[in-house]
């Protein structure tokens, strides 16, 4: 199981140091790219990524919720992405995880509460990294939507099935009380932002999440 802290939740005015203080216990960040349109909140893009860079070598671990993240991949990769996730809702991503695959990056495809499973499905191949989102995008502290663990059990089936190197991930509400749930249901990796910067010692509340996942 793999523990990625949400920045979202991070106090921003001392990223840096936020960082450092749960680096020693998880193995990505999670960095919540949002343009505004595609949700109604606006946070961060790649000149913070470029920023973070220098300061870790965790993974960085970049969800794009904007409505043309066409334009934007060859600058987060730039800025030191490790991974670039983009939605599904968009329409057929097909071109845009081929692009980020040009650029070395690890190729991420999520889905919002509502989408079904179905839409997801036929991408599996072409990813590395489902992202199955457990509240609705835009805003951090929502409380966790536990219908998308069948969507998780549905696709967890499917991959280890066809034997495909695909990990899944789970954003959204994720505390010490559900990460079992998600973990039972076949997640990879446990996005949590509230859940670990909302308290006075984020490291031990990301080593709380993955003993309450184990």
């Amino acid at each position: 199981m793999k523990v990625a802290p949400s920045i979202l939740a991070a106090d921003f005015a001392n990223l840096a140091d936020d960082i450092a203080r749960v680096a020693a216990e998880v193995e990505l960040l999670h960095v919540d790219c949002m343009d505004g349109h595609y949700v109604p909140n606006l946070t961060i893009g790649p000149p913070v990524v470029a920023a973070l860079r220098p300061h870790t070598d965790l993974f960085l671990d970049c969800h794009l919720m904007v409505d043309n993240p066409g334009r934007l991949l060859d600058a987060f990769a730039k800025a030191g992405a490790d991974g670039i996730t983009v939605h599904v809702e968009l329409g057929d991503p097909g071109a845009l995880l081929r692009e980020i695959a040009s650029l070395g990056v690890r190729r991420g495809l999520a889905l919002e509460p509502e989408t079904p499973y179905d839409a997801v499905a036929p991408y599996l191949e072409s990813i590395d990294l489902l992202l199955v989102m457990s509240v609705h995008t835009g805003f951090g502290g929502q409380p966790f939507i536990p219908e998308v663990l069948d969507k998780v059990r549905a696709a967890r089936k499917e991959i280890d099935a066809r034997g495909l190197a695909v990990e899944i991930e789970i954003d959204g509400g994720i505390k010490v009380d559900n990460a079992r749930r998600a973990a039972d249901a076949g997640v990879d990796i446990l996005v949590s932002g509230t859940g670990i910067f909302g308290g006075e010692d984020p490291a031990a509340a990301a080593r709380a999440i993955r003993a309450a996942a184990s």
